[in-house]
């Protein structure tokens, strides 16, 4: 399968695609990593941003969503980009995982070491116990789509309600959007059965 969607150049876009576009384009992201640019050498939207623009509506919530989940969340940046990571590995996003590696390099402080682990599905070897138990709930939410009494009692008392709630959320906003990078550009050929070791 190959890519579906043609990217859309910014000339091109209607109003509310262009109220899309700069929300993604003007955002917090566009802070992010010079080594990850958001669009093209032409400015069209790269991965799952470009199919934002298909429902200005959903797109704009959507990537609103996302915004929230990276830049106003209460988990540290660490944790959060691990469980990013961890989704890719499981989805097999290229797209996610070259953005979110990017990002851990320069503004999470994660080692290679710690990618190449999340990369190949395992449990890195971390000392902090907040981000084990948080990738400990990643897992169980990729592989079951619930925690267990035991492992929400564990990530509660590690990250707390709110972070349990936040991570929930990020884990299926980054699902959905490897998806989509499935769908609509053929990214990833299966699903991955992440097996972190503990």
């Amino acid at each position: 399968m190959g890519v579906r969607l043609v990217g859309l150049l910014p000339a091109d876009l209607d109003e509310e695609q262009a109220e899309v576009y700069r929300a993604i384009t003007g955002g917090a992201r566009a802070s992010g990593p010079r080594a990850f640019p958001l669009t093209d050498e032409e400015g069209r939207l790269r991965g799952p941003f470009n199919a934002m623009l298909l429902s200005p509506p959903v797109g704009f919530a959507a990537q609103a969503l996302g915004a929230a989940v990276r830049y106003n969340s209460s988990l540290k940046a660490r944790t959060r980009e691990m469980a990013i990571l961890a989704v890719a590995a499981h989805f097999d996003s290229a797209f996610e995982r070259e953005a979110h590696e990017a990002v851990g390099r320069t503004s999470a402080g994660l080692a290679e070491s710690e990618m190449t682990a999340l990369r190949a599905g395992r449990m890195p070897e971390l000392t902090e116990p907040a981000e084990r138990a948080a990738l400990r709930a990643t897992k169980a939410l990729l592989r079951h789509g619930t925690l267990s009494d035991d492992e929400y009692a564990d990530a509660v008392a590690a990250i707390g309600e709110r972070g349990v709630f936040e991570l929930t959320t990020l884990v299926g906003y980054y699902s959905m959007l490897a998806l989509q990078l499935r769908v609509f550009l053929g990214e990833g050929t299966s699903i991955r059965n992440s097996k972190f070791t503990q």
